[in-house]
């Protein structure tokens, strides 16, 4: 649509705006990040920068707090962790809040290996403990400043991942998949991570986001903070391994601080961000119920949360691929579903009515997995049930050739990211299953639709870093026209007329040789797919 008004993208690829969901047009700056490496550098210079009266507030499904923002590891010159720097803001003036992912489960009983939940716990208490390097302080400055968020589903997660600064009143709001962990310090081609003897990276995005969205996303922590500060004190047994000796063990201690603060200062009006030609929604995911344990189960309702729950990111997402007519680009960790989701909210259906309108569909996933979900760590180049019979199999024959699937090589694709069209993208912490749809992980998500080149510049960024070749004066205006780069995931969706080797060759028109093929075709089965390599060449893009 490179010809459509602003008010046509925003009518044809955003939900309609509410006053829970407003959509902002022209005042908000929409910014993709891509990796780790230029993500945690942002964030260290921000909270090098932070002084008397700024603020930080940090949501996050887990945190090291060891982590040093600049890529440093102990025992190295300069290292210092991030933990530190926001303690010494924070004894400074600095209004430091951090939230913690926990579980109604886990995150009372901390040994218990599930999720990051058991990690959280110690870190929260690791983080209030500390005292600054820089400076003397007769108690620990965040001791009350960072709190475990175990409300939600059973079976659920508060998933949400974002960071907010505020720097003389002025925000900047940042939204993700990326945690505060080392492993996601990586950066294309993705070699510097080693999963024991084999190689491993980390790709992962953010939206740095300015104005009034940027108000939209400290408004979702606040909502976060007063939530969790609210929550029924709960015991814990006061285990600790070994590496945490520093901290007291033995007999039990308090999940959260017994009263931490639970307002926050009030929002300066911000100054003007214009962003011509552009719109912004933020959108979120909640279940509506709590469980509680106070001397027994029962529910309680989160405050400012409809019966029904939100699902403002299923409403953004359906609309969004609804209303593509060119090509859908998704990357997800998964891309099938897991315990607590919820058919109503499942998205596979909307993929099927896409190709069967002819939009190309295009999928990345992982070639390894997050340590962190356990079993052997390489995933197999094959599609995953639920997309093969939910989407594929309901498909005609034609219309199949409308979808591809790709894992990246030695790569924990953990982007929640989706283009449409060259003109909406969606930056957040939400992935693919519905149990994100539905709220069942609490999440945020970022959205955006322009007129301009923005999403089309981040298309040709994505595509050349999974393909593993620089963007020079040549190749770049190749890949950013639309209809020759579709050709990199299907030969048959070149123009007709169009050499088929294009993307393999170099001397050609367009034509490139990348250092590395990444790039792996998902088939139905192992077995088909050993099968099939002995006799094709299936490792290079648009062989497929």
């Amino acid at each position: 649509m490179p010809h459509a008004s602003l008010s046509d993208l925003i009518g044809r690829y955003l939900p309609p705006a509410t006053e829970a969901c407003p959509t902002f047009t022209e005042n908000s700056l929409f910014e993709p990040i891509v990796d780790g490496v230029t993500y945690f550098t942002e964030l260290a210079a921000h909270m090098e920068a932070l002084g008397p009266g700024d603020a930080v507030y940090i949501a996050g499904y887990q945190a090291d707090p060891q982590l040093d923002l600049t890529g440093r590891v102990a025992g190295e010159t300069g290292f210092r962790p991030f933990t530190d720097v926001l303690a010494e803001k924070a004894a400074g003036g600095t209004d430091v809040r951090i939230v913690l992912s926990a579980a109604e489960f886990s995150g009372g009983v901390p040994w218990l290996p599930v999720g990051p939940f058991r990690a959280n716990t110690l870190a929260a208490r690791v983080i209030r403990a500390w005292k600054p390097s820089t400076r003397d302080v007769a108690t620990p400055p965040l001791e009350d400043r960072v709190l475990l968020d175990w409300s939600g589903p059973v079976l659920g997660s508060n998933h949400q991942k974002l960071v907010v600064f505020s720097h003389g009143g002025v925000l900047t709001a940042y939204v993700g998949g990326l945690d505060l962990s080392p492993t996601r310090f990586d950066h294309s081609p993705h070699h510097r991570l080693k999963l024991g003897e084999h190689r491993w990276g980390w790709h992962d995005a953010a939206a740095r986001l300015h104005g009034p969205a940027a108000v939209r996303v400290r408004e979702t922590f606040q909502f976060r903070w007063q939530n969790t500060a609210a929550l029924p004190p709960r015991q814990i047994a006061k285990n600790l391994p070994p590496e945490y000796f520093h901290l007291p063990s033995g007999g039990f201690t308090w999940l959260n601080p017994v009263d931490p603060p639970r307002d926050l200062p009030p929002v300066t009006a911000q100054p003007e961000h214009p962003a011509e030609g552009t719109a912004v929604q933020v959108v979120r995911s909640y279940r509506p119920w709590s469980l509680y344990r106070h001397r027994a189960w029962h529910r309680m309702r989160r405050a400012n949360v409809v019966r029904a729950g939100i699902q403002e990111i299923y409403h953004a997402m359906t609309t969004a691929i609804g209303a593509a007519e060119r090509y859908i680009y998704l990357e997800d960790q998964y891309f099938h579903e897991s315990p607590g989701g919820d058919p109503r909210f499942q998205l596979y259906g909307q993929l099927r009515s896409a190709a069967r309108r002819g939009v190309k569909i295009i999928l990345i996933g992982s070639g390894r997995r997050d340590p962190a979900d356990g079993g052997d760590s390489t995933v197999h180049p094959v599609i995953t049930h639920d997309l093969r019979w939910r989407v594929l199999a309901r498909l005609p024959v034609a219309a199949r050739r409308n979808v591809v699937m790709y894992r990246v090589d030695n790569l924990t694709v953990h982007t929640k990211l989706m283009l449409v069209d060259d003109v909406f993208a969606s930056i957040g912490s939400a992935n693919f299953f519905s149990r994100s749809m539905v709220g069942t992980d609490s999440e945020i998500t970022s959205t955006f639709v322009t007129t301009g080149s923005l999403v089309r510049d981040l298309r040709v960024k994505l595509w050349a870093e999974h393909l593993r070749t620089p963007l020079d004066e040549r190749l770049a205006p190749a890949m950013a026209d639309l209809d020759t780069a579709l050709g990199i995931w299907r030969r048959e969706w070149l123009p007709d007329g169009h050499p088929p080797e294009t993307w393999r060759r170099p001397g050609l028109p367009a034509g490139f040789a990348p250092s590395e093929w990444a790039l792996t075709p998902a088939r139905y089965s192992p077995a088909v797919w050993h099968r099939e390599r002995k006799t094709a060449r299936w490792g290079r893009p648009g062989s497929g």
